[in-house]
């Protein structure tokens, strides 16, 4: 069954279709001056928010994690109340800057003669505790779980001795320090200066009639501190694609190429290998895991993607190793439309669950597809991202271009999904039963300014991420209609806020958020 993509009609999988969302821009950080060139190390490489939405979470090519926090909630109550209290919200989603830390470094086996980046792959955030964050975040081969909390900053109120109580013979030579704050090694500060007691200095014979002791107490002034508290490494041979957490709170999963491995995130000693797809003669290999996703709500089920194009239901309650799956989702092939191709772009990157778990989305190269999982005859609804691109097939296998990694999402009432394209353009599709939107939006403070002509043709699938390297021309496309794409801009990660419509998605270093 196949659903709409740019206009034509869709067969809608979920409700009555709403009207179409009217976008605007919101933020941007880290936005780039005209000309300026961007590091490798700054290019945003995962974007997560967490749970309530009112925290965001990026990673970047250098390893570090930057955490941002919602202000517009804060300073006017929950959301919800304000509701309730007919209270006229016209402020948009607004974030500012929390704090960022350095996740991972670059590493090198030794073992494999292997250099390890630091480029963060994916974020997921786990259940909040006490006013602290928690975090899962990994690169390539090692997990890592953080905990980010405010803590009151500690100085020393009082030093050993105070000039002032001296007596006796006890006038006190002194060297103060420049600053008026000093710092000590164990972490404590004093406001005062401190002074050093002369060398020739003596003690009275009947003492100085009271001894400071030096005080530890927190001031009012807090700083965030993120710790890592656990790490989990050593157990994949290949790279890292995927995180996810459980709904159980307390497991999740990790997956490479071949293999999905099982945690409890208070164990990093061990973990259970719970999928293995590795042949044994690796000649006889056809098909590698690209990504793997836990149901939202069922603690026992979990989807996995492949680069062959389909998706795999696993229950766990039924083997300890589920090498069998419960279902499998894929669309066969149309006779007579084969190609080179073909088998390229039918690989998915990114498979995302709705929040109650009805339906998958996957992308691939060309489309979006929508699945529900009690129908495992094909999807439900099919959206063309950027048809317009198929005639260019070949140049961007010749860039390796087509094996770049879009990811996808939806929003939290399920009613439009969302990924990315290139020339910094990503694309939002209605859902819902009888919509027509299809929203092609460009990230920058203007979003409207570049529309892509609709395409008249449904079309198939693809995408696979490899590291880009340019053997073909890095100048804009054109097509005849007039129409320029810029393979070298591609907007691959985007997130949706999880109870608004609000959209944050990443242009190489920039953050760009987006509003409805």
């Amino acid at each position: 069954m196949t659903g709409k993509g740019g206009g034509e009609d869709s067969v809608a999988p979920i409700s009555s279709a709403p009207p179409p969302l009217d976008w605007k821009f919101s933020q941007v950080f880290g936005e780039r001056t005209a000309g300026e060139e961007v590091q490798e190390v700054d290019i945003i490489s995962a974007i997560e928010f967490d749970k309530s939405g009112d925290h965001l979470a990026t990673g970047d090519r250098g390893g570090r994690v930057v955490l941002f926090e919602r202000t517009d909630v804060k300073e006017h109550g929950s959301r919800r109340d304000l509701e309730r209290q007919d209270y006229s919200i016209s402020r948009h989603p607004e974030f500012r800057y929390k704090t960022e830390f350095q996740s991972h470094e670059p590493e090198f086996d030794y073992l494999k003669s292997l250099e390890i980046e630091e480029k963060i792959n994916k974020i997921r955030w786990c259940q909040s505790s006490n006013s602290a964050l928690f975090l899962l975040s990994t690169n390539d081969k090692t997990i890592k779980f953080w905990k980010v909390q405010e803590k009151k900053v500690k100085r020393v109120s009082e030093m050993n001795l105070d000039p002032s109580q001296a007596s006796g013979n006890g006038n006190i030579p002194s060297s103060s320090t420049s600053s008026s704050r000093v710092c000590f090694p164990n972490g404590g500060c004093s406001e005062r200066p401190f002074k050093h007691l002369s060398k020739d200095f003596k003690f009275p014979p009947e003492g100085f009639p009271s001894l400071r002791l030096p005080v530890v107490v927190a001031s009012e002034e807090t700083s965030l501190n993120a710790r890592c508290r656990r790490v989990y490494a050593h157990a994949h041979d290949y790279h890292i694609n995927s995180i996810s957490k459980n709904s159980d709170g307390e497991t999740f999963i990790s997956a490479d190429d071949l293999r999905i491995n099982l945690w409890n995130l208070e164990i990093s000693s061990q973990s259970f290998n719970i999928v293995d797809v590795k042949p044994a003669n690796m000649e006889d290999l056809t098909e590698v895991i690209t990504s793997a996703e836990f149901h939202p709500m069922q603690c026992n089920t979990l989807a996995y993607c492949s680069s062959k194009g389909s998706i795999r239901l696993i229950d766990l309650r039924q083997s300890a190793l589920c090498d069998n799956h419960s279902k499998l989702f894929e669309e066969h092939e149309t006779p007579g439309s084969r190609s080179f191709f073909t088998e390229i772009i039918a690989s998915i990157s990114d498979i995302k669950f709705s929040k109650n778990g009805r339906h998958i989305l996957s992308r691939d190269y060309m489309t979006l597809k929508l699945w529900d999982i009690n129908m495992d005859s094909g999807p439900v609804a099919t959206y063309q991202v950027h048809e317009y691109l198929r005639p260019k097939l070949c140049d961007l296998y010749e860039n390796d271009s087509i094996f770049d990694k879009f990811e996808c999402c939806l929003s939290g009432d399920g009613l439009r999904i969302a990924s990315g394209s290139y020339s910094n353009l990503f694309r939002v599709f209605g859902c819902a039963s009888g919509s027509v939107e299809s929203t092609t939006l460009e990230a920058s403070k203007n979003p409207m300014r570049k529309q892509v002509q609709t395409p008249t043709r449904s079309g198939r699938s693809l995408s696979s991420l490899t590291r880009v390297v340019r053997r073909g021309s890095e100048s804009p496309v054109g097509d005849t209609n007039g129409n320029t794409y810029d393979f070298t801009t591609k907007l691959l990660h985007l997130a949706w806020h999880p109870t608004e419509n609000s959209i944050a998605c990443a242009a190489a270093n920039s953050l760009y958020m987006y509003y409805a």
